[in-house]
């Protein structure tokens, strides 16, 4: 390995120091050095975790993972998008984004994880389950999303919308809304001011106005 090499790795491996568990950095930096991709570390999105795009013209291929995510998250989204660069660079855009191509190739990855014994027993018990039933993300996958939050920093004065009593009031973006009943993964929730109905996820952190928490 050339000093240049060696520098570089350096350098990779202190940036994902600080967004990674630490038993996982030196794998993840030896994926990053070994793919021919840029890494980009972002801002939080609404929207999503992570992204991967395709380079044009001679482009690297990127992967974007947010910034804020806990550091299990961020090793789990980093796996999950790595997954899409090795599936593209087999199939290019002829399969579907979360087919069982897409799947086979995040359980190469995320096998050797779950193998090192460096997981929370939590987070390696929802990934086990997930190896078997494997979804597009950890927000799709409910039982692996739930466990994650666990090791989110808590908003103060948040809680998740699911722990809520139902007719609870709650603010969500500056917006009040009454809890409403279940539909698979999401509550019904009422805007007060419009008396609209909206899905809102059952793991939002949302702003109790007036209700007690279950327990």
């Amino acid at each position: 390995m050339s000093t240049r090499s060696i520098k570089k790795k350096e350098q990779v491996t202190e940036v994902f120091k600080k967004y990674l568990p630490e038993a996982f950095v030196d794998s993840i930096v030896q994926l990053f050095i070994t793919s021919n991709v840029r890494f980009k570390i972002v801002n939080g999105r609404r929207t999503k975790l992570g992204d991967f795009r395709a380079g044009q013209n001679g482009e690297k291929h990127q992967i974007s993972v947010n910034g804020d995510l806990n550091p299990y998250s961020f090793l789990i989204t980093t796996l999950h998008e790595f997954a899409h660069l090795n599936t593209y660079n087999q199939f290019q855009w002829h399969i579907q984004p979360h087919g069982e191509e897409w799947k086979n190739e995040y359980r190469k990855l995320l096998l050797p994880t779950i193998q090192t014994g460096q997981l929370p027993k939590d987070i390696e018990n929802a990934l086990v389950h997930s190896l078997t039933n494997t979804k597009a993300s950890s927000c799709t996958d409910h039982q692996l999303s739930r466990v994650l939050k666990n090791y989110d920093k808590q908003k103060e004065g948040c809680v998740l919308l699911e722990r809520l009593p139902k007719n609870s009031t709650f603010r969500l973006n500056g917006r009040q809304f009454i809890k409403g009943p279940l539909r698979r993964k999401r509550y019904v929730c009422q805007e007060v001011r419009s008396n609209k109905s909206y899905l809102v996820n059952a793991l939002a952190e949302v702003e109790p106005i007036q209700s007690s928490i279950e327990e």
